[in-house]
């Protein structure tokens, strides 16, 4: 953020400013952008990395290997196995 002493000034220095303005612009949407949420003692889910939801209902628990993975990743697996399902074998 810049002050200046008056609007002549403002105007004045806006070329130099704008593009330093522009940069910084950029590098808060990024830093938003890209910001990982916080874990928590439920731990991440192995598939997406995102923190498992508190609530239960949220995640499952692989019968295949013991591991809880969240509810979203268990949907995109549905998806991607009726899919695969619906597309006929190579013999």
């Amino acid at each position: 953020s810049a002050r200046y002493c008056s609007v002549k000034c403002q105007k004045q220095h806006r070329p130099q400013h704008k593009r330093g303005c522009k940069k910084r612009a950029a590098e808060l949407r990024d830093e938003l952008l890209f910001k990982q949420p916080e874990s928590n003692h439920m731990g991440d889910c192995p598939i997406c990395f995102l923190p498992l939801s508190f609530e239960r209902k949220y995640s499952s628990m692989m019968a295949c290997c013991s591991k809880i993975i969240c509810n979203g990743c268990v949907h995109a697996n549905q998806m991607r196995e009726a899919a695969e399902s619906s597309v006929p074998k190579h013999k």
